[in-house]
């Protein structure tokens, strides 16, 4: 059986973790950007699962979402860029 990527404890948050993981499999079709692939590739070549590795992508852009949900700002590209660079190190907000 696959192991499910998103296993959250409530219903609402289930279905949140699913389209932040539909975001990247589109960015990962797209090759839009082209540093979510090659975070993915990269982290797996490192001996991190696909859904490990995925959920780590998720983290990064997590951050992102937050913003642009949050406070309303446009989404960065750099800073995205700049922390899925960075993983595993997992990215905090600043």
């Amino acid at each position: 059986m696959k192991e499910k990527i998103v296993n959250a404890n409530t219903e609402s948050g289930q279905r949140l973790g699913e389209a932040v993981i539909e975001i990247i499999k589109n960015q990962l079709r797209d090759n839009d950007p082209p540093e979510v692939k090659r975070t993915l590739k990269r982290l797996m070549n490192t001996g991190e699962s696909r859904e490990n590795a995925m959920r780590f992508i998720a983290t990064a852009l997590s951050v992102e979402l937050f913003g642009v949900l949050k406070h309303n700002e446009p989404f960065n590209e750099k800073r995205y860029n700049k922390n899925l660079k960075e993983l595993p190190t997992l990215p905090y907000e600043e």
